[in-house]
């Protein structure tokens, strides 16, 4: 993606189904959970950068010895810094007491992060500040180990601010309205209540305080914590938990809009917002690897059992297509096929863009999230030439024109190459602009001066900025005739209040082209009107909100948003024609089926919380507000 937007964060658990000592004599190390756990935070670390944490959990330990761990960074590379603080750990328990290194209960009670769950975070902040106390896991604490809670997740709420009203109702102090404090004091609330229905239940038949504690622990509900605390939750999520007494669930939220895949045999139970993650730290095939339900969790019982149970209605499912343009790595086999046909079905868009002038048509991409995508664009020309080639053998034509026919093939060149060095990401708002403009750089001297079409494919296009700043300004060096940037994505007209730092609309590149076009067509007055709607529209119960914003939208076609796009990412000393091609919706679906999430470019929210939050990025916008919707 050559604009940067926030990513999607990212969670890992490991639950060791066995004991310690297993583990130590079949593989001949202590540390075979955490390194597993290493692995899959490490194939994940795309998914957060601001931030990471780690947890653990030592199952029936023993009193008066600690049993829960934490440790969280805000390092340039937190992932790194946190194992290499835990490998420090048992690198000196083995130096200062190798005779007992290899002996489980010894370690559980001396070392951290030796138990038997562990839960991984990496954190791409879409709210709150950069510092340690905005990563993941939460910590709740109590003196009982089945009251204490770590959460961790993946998630954005759209109704934060009623969730935090009815926390304060059962008579809570938060410190702090932010989704992940009011997720996790509202499970912990549902949780403390869990453990007093059945205290409550043992007591009234005489049971010791002491015995009471076992067999709480034992038969934790934690599918009804589940269902009591998460059924005003309005928002996507992939969110893990782990108690005190060794259990743990992985929630999904009800539309499936963020991913949650697991993993398990006899050993381990394993669950990543990734499927490549998986596969690389257990070594086992992708069809192994199951998707959590929408609406439902895998939920972990002290005795390391495991089921996927529903927790909440589901919704129609809508997972983000993000993900599969963007944001997931692209070594799932399932995501290199989908990009691949993103390409291939902008055939026809390109083609025409480019008059179907192969001959001078140099085809290239912006690295390198969009080379699957280049690939499958440049593979469907291959066919439609191979399907020009054999129109051509019934016509008359001299040998050398067969001859020409049969050796074209489209004209690929690596032409905008990406300073790794230079990451415009590290710098405010502010300054971002001033860093754009170098962050790409070109090739020379492969392009017919004034009389080449340029096409470059990226994978989607958000604020519009590189293109402005750098890009165009870089491929107009070389000359071409006409420059054609091609998105593998729609176009990007909506806030998302999901996970992805989409938020403040005047920032999509299509927003702005809705604007110029309003002011074309001297219709700038419906601005104001629509203002008026939103502004009402907060008064009305979330699920009788429409999406005022699409009113104005419908007004213009595709073709007019995306001409208008083009107008204004060229600069005004651009000699070449610019135009630029989105991806259209249906052929969206048609290439990533089973994820029809799409709010981001189509509006259609797959939560009644959505459009209050896009009404909302409208007011605020019209108000001049810089600040988030939700």
């Amino acid at each position: 993606m050559s604009d940067f937007i926030g990513h999607e964060c990212g969670i890992a658990l490991v639950r060791l189904r066995k004991p310690l000592s297993y583990y130590i004599e079949r593989y001949g190390t202590p540390t075979y959970g955490i390194n597993k756990l290493y692995i899959l935070m490490e194939k994940q670390h795309n998914r957060g950068q601001d931030g990471a944490g780690v947890a653990s959990v030592v199952i029936n330990p023993k009193a008066g010895y600690p049993y829960m761990s934490r440790l969280r960074s805000v390092a340039q590379m937190p992932i790194m810094d946190i194992f290499k603080k835990i490998g420090k750990k048992y690198r000196k328990a083995q130096k200062q007491n190798p005779e007992k290194y290899q002996n489980a209960k010894w370690l559980q009670q001396h070392i951290p992060f030796s138990g038997e769950l562990l839960l991984g975070h990496l954190r791409y902040g879409t709210y709150g500040g950069g510092s340690i106390e905005n990563c993941h896991p939460m910590k709740r604490t109590s003196n009982w180990r089945s009251r204490n809670l770590m959460v961790a997740g993946n998630f954005n709420m759209t109704n934060v601010e009623k969730l935090f009203d009815k926390l304060v109702a059962l008579g809570q102090h938060p410190k702090a309205m932010s989704d992940t404090i009011t997720v996790m004091e509202k499970i912990g609330h549902f949780l403390d209540d869990e453990n007093q229905r059945i205290f409550d239940i043992y007591n009234q038949q005489g049971y010791t305080n002491q015995e009471i504690t076992e067999l709480i622990e034992n038969e934790l509900d934690i599918q009804r914590i589940l269902q009591r605390s998460c059924k005003d939750f309005d928002g996507g999520y992939a969110m893990a938990g782990i108690i005190g007494n060794g259990g743990a669930f992985v929630a999904r939220d009800p539309a499936g809009i963020r991913p949650a895949y697991y993993y398990a045999d006899d050993e381990v139970v394993v669950v990543a917002s990734e499927k490549p993650a998986i596969k690389t730290a257990f070594g086992i095939d992708y069809n192994q690897i199951k998707e959590i339900d929408a609406g439902s969790a895998l939920i972990i019982n002290k005795a390391g059992d495991y089921s996927i149970l529903p927790f909440t209605e589901k919704l129609e499912k809508k997972s983000c297509s993000f993900e599969r343009i963007y944001f997931s790595r692209g070594s799932d086999p399932e995501i290199y096929h989908e990009r691949k046909t993103l390409g291939k079905l902008l055939r026809t868009q390109v083609l025409e863009a480019v008059n179907y002038d192969l001959d001078n048509t140099v085809f290239s991409y912006i690295p390198n999230t969009a080379e699957s995508a280049f690939l499958g664009l440049i593979e469907s020309l291959e066919n439609y030439l191979a399907e020009k080639r054999i129109e051509a053998l019934d016509w008359q034509l001299k040998n050398n024109d067969y001859q020409k026919i049969l050796s074209f093939r489209p004209r690929v060149e690596k032409l905008v190459i990406k300073d790794a060095k230079l990451r415009t990401f590290i710098t405010d708002d502010s300054h971002r602009n001033d860093m754009v403009a170098n962050v790409y750089d070109t090739t020379y001297e492969v392009i017919k001066k004034r009389v080449d079409n340029i096409v470059v494919i990226d994978d989607s296009i958000v604020r519009g900025t590189t293109l402005e700043r750098s890009i165009i300004s870089l491929l107009e060096r070389l000359e071409p005739k006409s420059i054609v940037i091609v998105s593998s994505a729609p176009q990007i007209r909506y806030p998302d209040c999901y996970g992805i730092d989409m938020s403040r609309m005047y920032e999509f590149v299509a927003f702005r082209a809705l604007l110029g076009l309003l002011k074309d067509t001297q219709q700038m007055y419906l601005l104001e009107e629509t203002y008026h709607k939103c502004v009402d529209s907060l008064q009305l119960e979330l699920h009788k909100i429409p999406n005022h914003v699409q009113e104005l939208y419908s007004l213009f076609t595709y073709e007019q948003i995306s001409n208008k796009v083009a107008e204004i990412v060229k600069p005004s000393y651009v000699k070449a024609e610019v135009k630029v091609v989105f991806q259209t919706i249906d052929n969206l679906h048609t290439a990533c089926p089973h994820h029809k999430g799409d709010w981001y470019f189509s509006g259609n929210y797959p939560t009644i919380g959505g459009n209050r939050v896009v009404n909302k990025a409208f007011i605020n916008f019209m108000e001049g507000r810089k600040e988030r919707s939700y």
